[in-house]
């Protein structure tokens, strides 16, 4: 993958941004297995839930778009839909090994 700055065309770029996002999917992928990885650690949903975690983890995220130079609202954003889609997994496969 070309740097942005050696870049000599749009193709370049796309194929470039193709290949993040291609890697973004693959740790996004990574990341659900760990979340279903925990389920059998949570005693109860709201074990599952742990708002107390989203909260922590939103805010570090935010400091990280921050030094990144990245908008940190968006950022929040976009691990809150993330998040929430992993937390309604993880209850899932919670549920499923506690009945």
């Amino acid at each position: 993958m070309k740097r942005p700055a050696d870049c000599e065309s749009m193709a370049d770029i796309r194929a470039a941004i193709d290949d993040l996002d291609h890697q973004v999917m693959v740790l996004l992928a990574q990341r659900f297995e760990y979340v279903k990885a925990a389920a059998p650690f949570k005693t109860d949903a709201a074990g599952v839930k742990a708002p107390e975690r989203l909260q922590a983890m939103l805010h570090q995220r935010r400091l990280w778009a921050t030094e990144l130079g990245l908008d940190p609202d968006v950022i929040e954003r976009l691990y809150r839909d993330l998040v929430e889609y992993f937390i309604a997994e993880e209850l899932r496969h919670w549920q499923a090994e506690n009945r």
